[in-house]
């Protein structure tokens, strides 16, 4: 019998995933990881939670698995936490999801599963893994359910890790998962999907970032691509790339931030239009559907969660650093966020923007 560790967050994904891979024969241990100490969030919008710990657990004694809890706390604070305040202060706009997901969550696990004889890792993550015996390589694909899609998030898996994961929800619909999890009793079938950052206090940031490092963030000057001042801004961690509402300024027409330069403490505000821009460059990449890259490649590319993909041009550079060139110019690309590449429903790779 084939045995599994199923990652287990104690939301209605993970819950099922372990179902379903139970259905079909694996021999499963349940594990869910403790990441952060609870701090005044929302806790129905959030994860990794002592309620999800309790819920978890509940699924895991419903399913007849065992179930354990891992104490995580210092890895995420130095991997994901960290990282993402540095990237702030730095003037980045980091992505802690795909941190965590690479850092601890797959990283973790997987060593567990070496550890301890599993087979497999599995996770409720909306995407699928396949295998292309003609390249001999591992795929990521998207999930079927376009709208829940989360092979971004997964770009940084790399062809041992694709080989020993499991993802048996990346053909299924949310609705579903959860009709799945309401037929078997499940404590969490309408439980909402968490939200945002697991870890920063009702998405006050910047609030967040002060209380963490005890840093002080001046104020500073609001200026335009001529370099003339428009106001007083708040700190400068305060502010992302096409932010528009917040600035409180009053200006004769709308305007976005488009740069944040840490060394004069300035906070560039342009038109909408100037927020456009053709291409990016990206380091730290990681290729899944190629091995190496050593010519041009015509692709498709998103350069954050939500956004739509965009048709590009991929170019090898030195270093290890891709240039991406887009057919249509893409509005507020943006320093720390992740590129991942797509051809159809394959993910080529992806990186961090520079």
């Amino acid at each position: 019998m084939p045995r599994a560790i199923i990652a287990m967050s104690g939301g209605v994904d993970s819950s099922v995933a372990a179902f379903l891979m139970q259905q079909q024969g694996y021999d499963l241990i349940g594990i869910t990881l403790r990441l952060h100490a609870e701090i005044n969030i929302d806790l129905e919008q959030s994860c990794c939670t002592d309620q999800d710990i309790i819920d978890a657990k509940a699924v895991c004694d419903r399913l007849g698995i065992e179930h354990r809890v891992i104490d995580l706390q210092s890895n995420f604070k130095e991997f994901v936490i960290d990282r993402f305040v540095n990237s702030y202060i730095s003037g980045g706009t980091p992505n802690p999801c795909v941190d965590c997901n690479r850092f601890i969550k797959f990283s973790k696990l997987l060593q567990i599963a070496e550890d301890e004889g599993y087979d497999y890792v599995v996770t409720g993550h909306y995407a699928r893994v396949a295998y292309d015996k003609n390249i001999d390589r591992y795929l990521l694909k998207k999930g079927v359910d376009e709208s829940k899609d989360q092979s971004y998030v997964l770009y940084s898996l790399t062809q041992d890790a694709l080989s020993h994961i499991k993802l048996p929800l990346g053909e299924l619909s949310k609705a579903k998962v959860r009709e799945i999890a309401e037929q078997n009793g499940f404590i969490n079938a309408s439980k909402k999907d968490s939200q945002d950052i697991c870890f920063v206090p009702d998405k006050k940031y910047a609030e967040f970032i002060k209380t963490y490092t005890g840093k002080t963030f001046p104020d500073g000057d609001f200026v335009d691509l001529s370099g003339n001042v428009l106001g007083t801004h708040k700190g400068i961690i305060r502010y992302t790339i096409g932010q528009r509402k917040g600035l409180n300024l009053s200006l004769p027409r709308p305007m976005y931030v488009c740069d944040k330069n840490i060394d004069t403490n300035t906070v560039t505000l342009c038109d909408n239009d100037e927020l456009f821009s053709k291409e990016l460059y990206a380091e730290d990449i990681n290729l899944i559907s190629i091995k190496e890259l050593s010519e041009p490649l015509e692709l498709e590319a998103k350069i954050r969660y939500k956004h739509n993909q965009a048709k590009a041009t991929l170019y090898p550079q030195e270093n290890g650093v891709i240039k991406l060139i887009f057919d249509e110019p893409q509005r507020a690309i943006t320093k720390g966020q992740a590129v991942v590449m797509y051809i159809q429903d394959t993910v080529v790779g992806g990186g961090t923007i520079l």
